[in-house]
């Protein structure tokens, strides 16, 4: 998904600006709130480098479900799956599929435009199904950046073989835990999503990624919709 670095920065930089217009705070709210968007910054700068990259990533989902993300580059492509559905983004279609029935159907939808991101959209099934996105993480730290009464810690950890740098988040809307690795991919979550428990671990990561990962699913039947898109 090419450009959602822009995206990441406009949601830091908009952080820093809500926060540098009370300029009647005390010393100390100010101290935190550039923090905070330091915070925000650092996550959306790892979440920018990993969309540079070619690697796809096994999560461990409660009920010991799993879901996946993809990505590779040259053409710029990716493919995210969860118990159910996976959605597919490649320079041809962006592919809505519901894989939990006796037959697999896909709508194809037409891709975002060049140096875009899908919108937003596309992912509610994602997150209703468990899968948590990179956004998602991002917009929750946006959220808690923003938040004079959040406690924000950062910890370290080792997921699947990888250092991770988490973020732990104490606030009333919702408690949560985001890891992300070295490389910039989520590595875990825990927390609640618009009130919804929900948890994810990354489980496998490698720097490959196999091109069927961006196929339909066999036998799908398809709704093509791109010409209505257009």
């Amino acid at each position: 998904m090419p450009a959602a670095s822009t995206t990441f920065r406009a949601l830091a930089l908009s952080v820093i600006a809500s926060l540098s217009v009370t300029g009647c705070q005390a010393l100390d709210d100010a101290g935190q709130a550039v923090g905070r968007s330091d915070l925000v910054n650092d996550f959306a700068a790892r979440l920018d480098r990993a969309l540079e990259l070619t690697y796809s990533a096994e999560y461990q989902l409660p009920g010991g479900r799993t879901a996946t993300i993809a990505q590779a580059q040259d053409p710029a492509r990716s493919a995210y799956t969860w118990p159910g559905g996976k959605l597919t983004v490649t320079a041809d279609a962006t592919a809505r599929c519901e894989t939990g029935t006796a037959k697999a159907v896909c709508t194809l939808l037409a891709p975002p435009p060049p140096n875009a991101r899908p919108s937003v959209e596309l992912f509610t099934e994602a997150k209703r199904r468990g899968l948590v996105t990179p956004p998602v993480v991002v917009g929750l730290l946006t959220e808690a950046a923003l938040d004079p009464q959040a406690v924000i810690k950062e910890t370290d950890t080792t997921l699947a073989g990888h250092h991770a740098a988490c973020v732990e988040v104490k606030r009333s809307a919702g408690d949560f835990t985001a890891c992300m690795t070295t490389e910039g991919v989520l590595g875990s979550f825990t927390g609640k999503v618009d009130g919804t428990p929900m948890e994810l671990a990354l489980d496998r990561y490698t720097d490959t990624v196999d091109g069927a990962s961006f196929e339909l699913p066999a036998g799908a039947g398809v709704v093509d919709r791109r010409t209505a898109d257009s």
